[in-house]
Order: C-alpha cells, then sequence, then structure tokens
C-alpha cells in the first residue's frame, strides 16, 4: 500500500507499507513507478519525468504517454544498496 504526497509538478513523496512484510519498507520500486504514473494520470500534468522521494532516498521515474491511460517506455532509477545478507542451510 503507497501513501503519496504530491510535492509539486513532477515530484512526489511516497511512504510504502508492505504486505508480507508487515511494515514501512525503505523504497518499493512497483510502488515507485505506479505512484508515478497514478500522479501523472490523475493531475493530467504533461510532466514525464517524475522525482520520488521514498524513506530510503531518491527515485526517477521516466515515462512516455501511449494514449489515454497507457504509457510506455516506463524507466526507473536510482540508488541500489545491499540492506540485508543471510544464509539457510536447508537439509532436504
Amino acid at each position: 500500500m503507497n501513501f503519496v504526497e504530491r510535492v509539486g509538478d513532477g515530484h512526489i513523496r511516497v511512504r510504502t507499507f508492505e504486505r508480507g512484510v508487515e511494515d514501512e519498507t525503505l523504497a518499493c520500486g512497483t510502488g515507485a513507478t505506479a505512484s508515478a504514473l497514478a500522479t501523472a494520470l490523475l493531475s493530467g500534468s504533461p510532466v514525464r519525468r517524475y522525482r520520488v522521494d521514498v524513506e530510503g532516498g531518491t527515485l526517477f521515474v521516466a515515462f512516455e504517454s501511449a494514449g489515454g491511460s497507457s504509457f510506455s517506455h516506463v524507466v526507473l532509477t536510482g540508488p541500489a544498496k545491499k540492506v540485508f545478507e543471510g544464509e539457510i542451510d536447508l537439509k532436504i
């Protein structure tokens, strides 16, 4: 579930609560992308590159309009950091 705040034209802030994690997460690429596209669609803004601030940093979503409520050439960019490492020993 994403909570979106429109900061300005082409700029949103997103906080994500993920099922399975059952908590707020630092970032969700799918959620950030969907939030940018939904904001563009609902606001009618001609902007095609959104800055998306998430708890873990800043992401950018660029896209082209494919007419109506469709989009194409959707690209998500931003930093990636390893935040967890683990091992599991499965005895099968």
